[in-house]
């Protein structure tokens, strides 16, 4: 008697329709995020190079908020700790969400972005540390780790628009993941004084908020207070704010219990709040935090030259551009090795590595990190900004060029995934053939 043989293991298949379909929505938001995101970014640009340069630093140390909670803070400290934890609470959603119900369960398919991230984590990092090996830059170690998923998307809107949307997952998933990495390397590496009664203080809003949530309430006038109490203490304890956004995100369900009501499990409030805050986070906190955070003054052609000459600037442009895809592709290619897995119909080796230049654009976080390791508005950090804005759009050229390459290819794939014959809204590509 014949046995039907196991099904091959491919990277980057298609994922499930309803997936495919949530996948889809994410991106086009992220897509309009970083178009605003580019914008903001050329605005403060042009305002900290501008004869009013003065105005805009006035307006970034400009002190707002209760000085007996500690939180008379400058502008721009607001925008990088209360804004961005908006930022990482969506990542935090998305990041539950794809692992708990999302395709990410069969940890095959979850171990591609997960390594592939991880690889990008560590090779930028160790080619960061080698530059500045003995000297004071070095614990900037963690800036070109990160992917800033926004700006990725808004230079796929215009070189990959044809891109598979298993690629495009690929790459949402990795950027998930990396921003996890980076929360918890804020977290432990650019903590410098834990006050741990806060930090012991937070649970209790934050156990709160979990029991709520766990038992589906959604009242606004409920929540929010016990998330900015939350992310107040949490600021309060000297890690930074942002890992509140993160563990408010992992507290809200996934799917719903049958205890939680109705008789059988369903759709948690991750999905509901992911719909209301993704495009807040997209639109506004992390185009508001580029603009805060992105108006360097380069000082022409010397100053520009001055900035890249500093170790630290150049560990930051080798980690993004070279460390990135070195990252990612060996991590990729040992993944499909160890599975034994080939890549999906019609795709090679040079799309994956289009998309690992691609992750090199390395922008919200890194400028994040580079303000923690460094000091806001130090001569260093504003080198870092320059380093961090010139990788990123190398990165951006580098991988604009191998995926325009292979357009055409992308152009049939999509073409074959959006097929309906049988006009029931499902592409056939989709449908199960039993």
């Amino acid at each position: 008697m014949s046995q039907t043989p196991p099904r091959r293991f491919s990277l980057f298949d298609r994922r499930s329709w309803p997936e495919a379909r949530r996948i889809a929505a994410i991106l086009r938001q992220e897509t309009i995020g970083g178009a605003l995101l580019l914008a903001a970014t050329v605005l403060a640009l042009a305002w900290a190079n501008s004869p009013w340069s003065e105005s805009y630093q006035s307006m970034l140390s400009y002190q707002v908020g209760p000085s007996w909670a500690h939180l008379n803070l400058t502008l721009a400290q607001w925008t990088a700790d209360g804004l961005l934890a908006i930022f990482f609470f969506v990542a935090g959603l998305e990041l539950k969400r794809e692992f708990v119900a999302g395709d990410l369960r069969d940890l095959r398919r979850a171990a591609v972005p997960v390594v592939a991230a991880l690889g990008g984590v560590a090779v930028p990092a160790i080619l960061y540390t080698l530059v500045n090996l003995g000297g004071d830059a070095a614990r900037g170690w963690a800036i070109p780790t990160a992917t800033d998923i926004a700006f990725a998307l808004a230079v796929l809107a215009v070189i990959g628009r044809h891109l598979p949307s298993a690629l495009r997952t690929f790459l949402l998933t990795l950027a998930v993941v990396d921003d996890l990495i980076a929360i918890v390397i804020i977290a432990i590496v650019y903590t410098r004084d834990l006050r741990v009664l806060p930090l012991l203080g937070a649970l209790v809003p934050l156990a709160v908020f979990t029991l709520l949530v766990q038992r589906r309430v959604r009242s606004w006038w409920l929540l929010l207070p016990l998330a900015a109490a939350t992310w107040t203490l949490v600021h309060a304890s000297g890690v930074h704010a942002t890992v509140a956004g993160v563990l408010l995100g992992f507290a809200v369900p996934v799917v719903r219990s049958k205890r939680a009501g109705g008789p059988d499990a369903g759709p948690g409030l991750a999905e509901h709040f992911e719909h209301r805050w993704r495009p807040l986070s997209a639109a506004v906190a992390v185009p508001v935090f580029a603009f805060f955070s992105a108006g360097v003054t380069i000082g022409g052609l010397n100053g520009l030259t001055d900035a890249l000459s500093d170790r630290a600037a150049v560990g930051i442009v080798i980690g993004l551009v070279v460390g990135k895809p070195l990252g990612i592709m060996t991590a990729t290619y040992l993944v499909a090795r160890f599975t034994r897995a080939t890549l999906d119909d019609g795709l090679a080796w040079v799309d994956v590595l289009g998309l690992a230049v691609l992750a090199g654009i390395g922008f919200t976080v890194s400028l994040l990190i580079g303000e923690l390791a460094f000091g806001t508005g130090s001569t260093r950090d504003d080198h870092v900004k320059i380093a961090v804005l010139t990788g990123s759009l190398l990165a951006a050229l580098l991988a604009a060029v191998a995926l325009r390459l292979r357009n055409r290819v992308y152009r049939r794939i999509q073409e074959a995934e959006t097929v309906d014959r049988d006009h029931d809204g499902i592409p056939d590509v989709y449908q199960d053939p039993a």
